[in-house]
């Protein structure tokens, strides 16, 4: 948790030293939008902009592996209660093998 803050400050530390070391402005232009702002600002969104992108297409295939993990998980689990109940009766029939049997009357 503390490594996590640190790197986060460090990292908020380089985006302001680059912010400042980078704040000419230029012009975006896309199809008939224009937009001007500062090369960082620019560049921050557009970084952004890619993480969110990113984050997006991997979110299909991290819901799939959940769900592989969630029924694996299942399974596992039925698997041992059947061993388990094997087991079970295995020794229920080991002990009536051994008992030796009441003389009749």
């Amino acid at each position: 948790m503390q490594l996590q803050l640190i790197v986060a400050i460090i990292v908020a530390i380089l985006a302001v030293v680059f912010a400042l070391q980078n704040a000419v402005p230029i012009t975006v232009s896309f199809l008939t939008w224009k937009f001007e702002s500062s090369l960082a600002l620019v560049l921050l969104i557009t970084i952004s902009l890619g993480v969110i992108m990113s984050l997006l297409v991997s979110v299909p295939s991290m819901i799939k592996t959940r769900k592989m993990i969630s029924s694996q998980k299942k399974r596992i689990q039925e698997l041992e209660w059947n061993l388990q109940r094997e087991s079970e009766r295995k020794k229920e029939e080991e002990i009536e093998r051994e008992e030796p049997e009441l003389p009749s009357e």
